[in-house]
């Protein structure tokens, strides 16, 4: 991007710096753009033409000062007008002194006299000091500057409101993330999206169930930037809407999470998703993996289970239907649901962080709480991964807590 660029004044030579400001707003009908003491007592004093396109500083030399010696010259400075001769007659009212009256100015060339393509109708004028201005009117070099100018000044309105814009739905998107945690008696966890943009598409929700239940959620939206943004309040509306109306059947809330996202959705749009539904009492663990990457059950004696897709991605068919997968949950297991902007951030080399850097450092951070597991994890990767993050960032890490005991056993229902 690069660093803004102006011009930031012109200077006007004066005797007296009041008189003149009175000049240029009471007669000229321009603007004090500034007017302050510096600290070396210095009066600095600005004005500037009602499109504030340009400010002129009133400078009163001091006498004895080369600068002074430039009082009552032509300053260089040209003022555009639409309509010079309606220009004119106001300011000659108001007291201006004009040196002709406006006249279209032409040039001599071989052959013929023709008026130029710059300043055709013109005029001088002189401020209270003797400094000459020139006042054109708009011809088509002007207009072409006119036009430019608007052109420049419409963009970055345009960019100014889109900013703002992209600010908002930040804010927006920033409150769809969990804002409180449900307490879960035998559950410890955590979660964190760290957006590569203003928004992005990767979701992940908490849900209180009842009865002792609790989901665990995360997906990755097609698509980045506004676009996924959108379709992740979607997803997340429907998700939300459905938890209410089949709570009890896994299946059947998927079913009609999919149906409507299909029918909300572009033909070209989908979302991968793992839904998870953890049974406190029971400490069973029932998911549908829909197209996602696995999720990783590291459990307390080294081993790593990987609960790989039972589903294909939701929103782009129709007629779709999923598989319940079912696992015991013991003390000390952990659990981590991840998008692909931790696996696929990549270093210097091209190399990905992958799957098994992935695993490598959650054994590693186990015993720490799954905020400060999270926290460990997205500093890894983002030293293997030390320019600009392309992906958004999404990781939910759970670990099974108490006393009590349960022999692992897993199974896989339709």
């Amino acid at each position: 991007m690069r660093p803004f660029l102006g011009i930031h004044a012109v200077n006007v030579f004066v005797r007296d710096q009041e008189r003149s400001l009175r000049f240029y707003v009471d007669q000229l009908g321009f603007h004090s753009a500034f007017d302050a003491r510096l600290q070396s007592g210095e009066r600095w004093v600005a004005v500037a033409p009602p499109d504030g396109s340009a400010v002129l500083t009133l400078v009163a030399p001091a006498p004895d000062s080369k600068e002074y010696k430039l009082i009552g010259r032509a300053t260089g400075i040209v003022l555009v007008t639409e309509d010079v001769i309606a220009q004119y007659e106001e300011w000659r009212k108001r007291g201006v002194q004009f040196g002709f009256t406006p006249r279209l100015r032409r040039v001599r060339t071989e052959s013929q006299e023709e008026a130029p393509v710059w300043g055709g109708v013109f005029t001088r004028f002189k401020d209270l000091d003797g400094n000459s201005f020139s006042l054109v009117g708009f011809d088509f070099i002007t207009r072409e500057i006119e036009a430019d100018r608007r052109n420049r000044t419409e963009k970055l309105e345009a960019e100014r409101r889109a900013a703002q814009e992209l600010e908002i739905a930040k804010q927006v998107q920033a409150r769809l993330f969990p804002q409180m945690l449900p307490p879960v008696e035998t559950l410890e966890y955590a979660g964190t999206c760290i957006q590569a943009r203003q928004v992005g598409g990767d979701y992940h929700d908490f849900l209180d169930l009842g009865r002792g239940r609790f989901g665990l959620v995360i997906g990755d939206i097609s698509g980045k930037g506004i676009a996924a943004a959108l379709l992740m309040a979607n997803l997340q509306a429907n998700l939300r809407s459905q938890c209410t109306i089949a709570l009890d059947d896994l299946e059947r809330l998927l079913c009609s999470v999919n149906r409507l996202f299909y029918e909300n959705t572009s033909e070209s749009s989908y979302a991968t998703l793992f839904f998870a539904e953890y049974d406190g009492q029971a400490r069973r663990l029932r998911y549908v993996n829909c197209g996602h990457l696995p999720a990783l059950l590291l459990r307390r004696d080294g081993r790593v289970e990987k609960l790989g897709a039972t589903a294909t991605v939701v929103g782009i068919f129709e007629d779709w239907e999923c598989s319940i997968a079912e696992h015991q949950i013991a003390s000390g297991d952990a659990l981590a649901l991840y998008t692909d902007g931790i696996t696929e951030s990549f270093n210097d080399a091209g190399e990905e962080f992958g799957e098994q850097r992935l695993i490598e450092a959650l054994q590693r951070h186990r015993e720490l709480a799954p905020e400060a597991v999270i926290g460990s994890i997205v500093e890894e990767v983002r030293q293997f991964s030390a320019h600009e993050q392309y992906d958004d960032i999404t990781l939910i890490v759970a670990k099974c807590r108490g006393a009590a005991t349960i022999t692992d056993h897993d199974h896989a229902t339709r």
